[in-house]
């Protein structure tokens, strides 16, 4: 107990013992000791209620206190409300500024920003750059439902999903069609979720203008490449001697250039795509052209084993599904050492399917596993560049499974190989037309 608490306390005991002895004495006096020192008592007791029903009156009338006077238990009480009562005006202060401070930084955001109660969807806050990108007007939206505001955006069944909700990448602003936006829905409580939307449409502009630049220049280089190609093919090595080493190396050089171009253009009319048209993909063909091919490219280097377990079809493009899935088993076949394996095995999942291409390769450094799929991304440069590819091949795998809504996992140990997964949903799965086709199994190359 702190010294000043303590001499209050013993201070008012002090007072109350004064009293009564005075009591007592002039019980004495008159010769009524017991009704004197009851009525002494009784006035001690109705005074400290009293002083209680006094700072009961003041808190719930939520006065500003007074610092208090004097010595006492309850003066000491009357000094410690009136610290709380600085104290919390000081914290309740404090708070406000932050608040101000926040929401001047919200409000200075260049990203549109909006508070939306969870249960009733309607709008609580919004920051400026809400009334220029989503059209939002104060004091008019505050409290009205954000869907209806947000027409025609199909904000209902967004903000339905919740938690789960999946990022809009590419919207139209209710204010104008020609302004892009990026919605994103983060839930920060239970009550409440912040809809930040931010402007991407100068970014989609230099995106589109990357896309065009790459496939202009890669169909303006195809033309030059075949004449080069062309000529080195009338060139027999044989006729030349001492230039068949260079002339080999060009005609290499020239094919590997002409493989680039060519993915670039492919590259690009994926990314301009959205969607493909639905075909049925006969899985147990698919698979014997993938062995066919692997063998080819292996030259009898390797074991190449093909299971199809799934018994199913899947729903797609043809083409572009041979185009990833013979990316992936190519990639094996170039960065598995001789005498490796490579297996390719199609299979249930669950009321999908997935097809996996595993080898016992070089394998793949976890720290290079999330950019493996970018764009001339490459683990050893040196190494890609001996088995000739171009460091657009899983690229093109991602962009083909991206529209047809499949996924690829990527498992990798070093010095013991890696193993490529497409997982397909039940919607891509169909029931194999010709049941008779047999089941491959087992092949060595």
């Amino acid at each position: 107990m702190p010294h000043d608490i303590r001499s209050a306390w013993f201070k008012t005991l002090g007072q109350l013992a004064l009293i009564l002895a005075l009591a007592v004495v002039v019980g004495l006096l008159v010769g009524q000791i017991w009704p004197v020192v009851t009525v002494a008592a009784l006035g001690v007791v109705a005074w400290h209620y009293w002083r209680l029903r006094k700072v009961l009156l003041r808190l719930t009338a939520r006065q500003r206190l007074e610092p208090a006077q004097g010595r006492g238990v309850w003066n000491e009480l009357d000094r410690l409300l009136f610290r709380g009562q600085a104290e919390m005006r000081t914290r309740k202060r404090r708070l406000l500024d932050m608040l101000r401070a926040y929401r001047a930084a919200a409000a200075a955001l260049p990203d549109a920003v909006v508070v939306v109660e969870r249960n009733s969807q309607r709008v609580q806050w919004f920051n400026k750059a809400a009334g220029s990108l989503l059209g939002l007007q104060y004091p008019a939206d505050i409290g009205a439902p954000v869907g209806d505001r947000l027409q025609p955006l199909p904000m209902s069944h967004w903000l339905a999903a919740g938690r789960n909700a999946e990022p809009m990448l590419d919207a139209a602003s209710p204010v104008d069609p020609d302004l892009r936006l990026n919605l994103r829905l983060i839930p920060y409580s239970d009550q409440y979720w912040l809809l930040v939307a931010r402007d991407v449409s100068k970014m989609l502009r230099l995106e589109q203008m990357r896309r065009d630049f790459v496939a202009n220049v890669s169909h303006e280089l195809r033309t030059p490449l075949t004449v080069v190609h062309g000529y080195l093919d009338m060139l027999e090595p044989t006729e030349y001697p001492d230039w068949a080493p260079m002339l080999s190396e060009m005609q290499k050089q020239s094919q590997r250039m002409t493989q680039l171009v060519e993915d670039l253009l492919t590259l690009s009319r994926l990314e301009a795509q959205e969607s493909l048209p639905d075909e049925n993909v006969a899985m147990a063909p698919m698979l014997a052209t993938l062995r066919r091919e692997a063998e080819a490219l292996s030259q009898r280097r390797h074991t190449i084993v093909v299971q199809d377990e799934a018994g199913v079809d899947l729903a797609g493009s043809n083409k572009e599904l041979h185009s990833a899935f013979s990316n992936l088993v190519s990639n094996a076949v170039r960065y598995t050492p001789v005498a490796g394996t490579i297996t390719v095995r199609f299979a249930r999942e669950g009321d999908g399917a997935v097809l996996s291409v595993r080898d016992t390769g070089y394998g793949i450094p976890s720290s290079h596993l999330p950019r493996i799929t970018e764009r001339f991304y490459r683990v050893s440069t040196s190494r890609s560049r001996e088995s000739g590819g171009t460091g657009l091949g899983l690229s093109i795998v991602k962009h083909v499974l991206n529209l047809h809504q499949a996924r690829l996992d990527i498992e990798s140990e070093v010095g013991q190989g890696s193993t490529f997964s497409v997982h397909f949903g039940p919607e891509r799965v169909e029931p194999r037309l010709d049941a008779s086709l047999p089941v491959l199994t087992d092949q060595t190359a």
